[in-house]
Parts: C-alpha cells; sequence; structure tokens
C-alpha cells in the first residue's frame, strides 16, 4: 500500500512539473518574423524554427532597417529578418541553441543578433566556415552572446 502512495505522489509531482514546464515554454513559442517579401532564406529560418518546436507567423515588409534599427540594432549588425520572440528581438540566422538560451537565461537585454547572412547558418544554403558570433542588443555597444 506504501508502494502504491509512493508511486501516486511522485506521478502527480512529475506531472505537475511537466505541465508547468510546458506552460512556461508555451509563452515563448509564437514567434513574429518580418522579412523582406522577396526572402527565400527568410521563409527556411522561419521553417527551422517550426521544426523546433516554435509557431512562426511570417510578416512580409519594406520596413525592416527602420525596424531593426528603433529595436535597437545597429546597421552593420543588421540581420536578413526581424523575430520578435517572447520579449526579445532575435535578429538574422540566429542557431535554435542561442534562441532557447536566451529564453532559458533571459539575460537583461533586448535580445540577439547574428550580423549578415552567413553561409551554412539555419536557412542558408552551403556549409559553414567559420564558427557563428551572435551578439547582444542592448542600449550599449554590441557584445558576442555566443560563438557557435
Amino acid at each position: 500500500m506504501h508502494k502504491i502512495i509512493v508511486a501516486a505522489l511522485a506521478a502527480a509531482v512529475l506531472g505537475a512539473g511537466v505541465y508547468i514546464t510546458n506552460a512556461s515554454l508555451a509563452v515563448a513559442e509564437e514567434v513574429s518574423l518580418y522579412k523582406n517579401p522577396q526572402c527565400g532564406c527568410c521563409e527556411s529560418y522561419a521553417d527551422y524554427l517550426r521544426e523546433n518546436g516554435f509557431t512562426v507567423t511570417v510578416k512580409p515588409t519594406h520596413e525592416l532597417v527602420a525596424m531593426s534599427r528603433e529595436a535597437g540594432i545597429p546597421d552593420d549588425f543588421q540581420g536578413c529578418h526581424l523575430a520578435f520572440i517572447d520579449d526579445y528581438v532575435v535578429s538574422g540566422h540566429v542557431p535554435v541553441a542561442t534562441v532557447n538560451r536566451l529564453l532559458s537565461e533571459r539575460p537583461d537585454i533586448k535580445g540577439v543578433t547574428l550580423p549578415g547572412m552567413p553561409m551554412g547558418s539555419p536557412g542558408m544554403s552551403g556549409a559553414k566556415t567559420e564558427p557563428f558570433t551572435i551578439y547582444t542588443v542592448g542600449d550599449g555597444k554590441p557584445s558576442v552572446y555566443a560563438v557557435e
């Protein structure tokens, strides 16, 4: 009888933990991705996020540079698309491991950016030729957040 009670309690605690974990992740799964209307690699990045559990709404715009500046991303650090995930901005082809790290650590920054369109990055064709350097976006000068 004691084993049944312990097993039932363990199942209840485990179930509550899964529910709480999934509930907290559900908030961060919604992504609004802004891109130039004709950009195909941005669509590929949206598909990459979808394959990794995010729900992505793609929004074509001709105002990407202005939107990136407004989000605090200096011109030299802008990626080719702009995503809003939870309370963060993610610019460019940032690998999902870094996106997940951002959402779990919740640093006091506006977001992260992978400048340009590096070959072999998520959503881009070609082979990766060098590590990707992902920078913080905030009120100050961008600094390195991750190297993948």
